[in-house]
């Protein structure tokens, strides 16, 4: 896909550089987040440089008016972006716009002045408790070599009895794992780190898999390893839940993210905290982990409807 075109002035082009780097080095965000941020102030450039017919100056940006920002997303939105995407648009447009203003270049009333799109509301879908015993048990792997099965069923077992995140658990190394460990100290989205209790049978399974492994990472290597002895990547792993999921009859939902899911929404269930699972789960925020509230109350009202009497 080409990129679009944009034509800006070198001062506009100089601040969007500085406020990347700000945004990776002094706020943390994560190697993906500023690439969209970057991707979306890119496109936001290029439609304003058919919108003014030029090369877009910072004088352009100080007098933005709410219609160019509305007309921008409706530009975006006959593009096909969806509520989701506009709104993480917007938010990186706001933070670009208050960083000039911060400078002393630009106003950011305008953007100040929008408002986000209605983003729907979708709950995550964990699996029942069954189901996930079912995809992280060893037995139940496919692969007919005995340590890439039991390299599968370590990773899958810390997504549930963990939490972590596909890319937290590839990114473990053998230091991260040492002789009787009891937790695991986890390196999450914008280089926070949070500790993680690992429960017996995820410490099991991990010295399981290194036991039989013919490759023996280096204490600072990755510790799961793909067939050929190179870092495991996160695409092999979802392609085995795919198959696992079709031999095991589950929905698409069940992708390794669900176990993620399943983790808090079982803690929940189960009597756990929402501070606890934010931390465990390493959210910035409260409110991201007040979603697995509206999970557990969906399954509640799904076994009133099939169990009680008077449903």
């Amino acid at each position: 896909m080409n990129r679009p075109l944009v034509t800006a002035s070198p001062d506009v082009l100089t601040e969007k550089q500085r406020w990347l780097t700000q945004l990776a080095h002094e706020r943390r965000l994560s190697v993906k987040t500023v690439e969209a941020y970057e991707r979306d102030i890119r496109q936001f450039l290029a439609f304003l440089t058919t919108h003014f017919g030029g090369s877009v100056e910072i004088s352009d940006l100080s007098d933005l008016k709410p219609m160019d920002l509305r007309a921008f997303l409706a530009h975006r939105r006959r593009d096909g972006a969806g509520s989701r995407t506009l709104g993480r648009g917007l938010a990186g447009i706001r933070s670009f716009l208050h960083h000039l203003e911060r400078k002393g270049m630009a106003n950011a009333a305008a953007i100040s002045a929008m408002r986000a799109p209605k983003q729907p509301k979708s709950l995550p879908k964990p699996l029942t408790a069954n189901q996930a015993l079912g995809l992280v048990d060893a037995n139940s792997q496919l692969d007919e070599e005995p340590w890439i099965a039991a390299r599968n069923a370590a990773v899958l077992i810390l997504l549930y009895a963990c939490g972590l995140r596909i890319s937290e658990a590839l990114a473990l190394t053998r230091a991260d794992f040492p002789p009787d460990a009891e937790s695991l100290r986890i390196t999450g989205k914008g280089g926070k780190t949070r500790l993680v209790p690992l429960l017996p049978i995820a410490a099991q399974s991990i010295a399981h898999y290194l036991a039989i492994c013919p490759w023996n990472p280096g204490i600072n290597e990755p510790l799961f390893r793909g067939a050929r002895g190179g870092s495991l990547q996160p695409a092999i792993v979802q392609k085995q839940m795919r198959l696992m999921r079709s031999a095991l009859g589950l929905p698409d939902t069940a992708t390794p993210h669900a176990l993620r899911h399943s983790f808090a929404t079982h803690l929940l269930a189960g009597g756990g905290d929402l501070r606890t699972i934010q931390e465990l789960l390493g959210h910035a925020s409260l409110s991201t982990t007040q979603i697995y509230t509206g999970v557990d109350s969906s399954r509640l009202l799904e076994i009133y409807d099939n169990a009680h009497p008077r449903a």
